[in-house]
C-alpha cells in the first residue's frame, strides 16, 4: 500500500507537563473575506516527543502520523529554536 504526503506544521510548544507529550500552538494567517484584512488563527496539537528534550517556548516542526493515542496525531521531528 503506498504511503500519501505527510503534512508538517511549524509551532511553539505551550505545554511539556506530560511524558513524551507535548501540546504544539499552529498560527496561522487567514484573510477575512469580507473585509479583506490578515486575521491570526491558532489551533493546538497534541504531538509525540520520544527523546522528552523539549520545553515549554521551543519551536518545533512537527509531522502527521498514525494515532498515538486517543488525541495524539503528530511526532515533533525537529527543534527549530529552543527557548530563551
Amino acid at each position: 500500500m503506498k504511503q500519501g504526503i505527510q503534512k508538517t506544521k511549524i509551532g511553539v510548544v505551550t505545554s511539556d507537563k506530560m511524558e513524551k507529550s507535548r501540546v504544539v500552538l499552529v498560527e496561522r494567517l487567514v484573510k477575512h473575506p469580507l473585509y479583506k484584512k490578515y486575521i491570526r488563527r491558532s489551533s493546538k496539537f497534541m504531538a509525540h516527543d520520544e527523546t522528552n528534550d523539549t520545553k515549554m517556548g521551543d519551536k518545533v516542526k512537527i509531522i502527521e502520523s498514525k494515532p498515538l493515542s486517543a488525541r495524539k496525531r503528530w511526532k515533533i521531528i525537529e527543534v527549530l529554536e529552543r527557548a530563551k
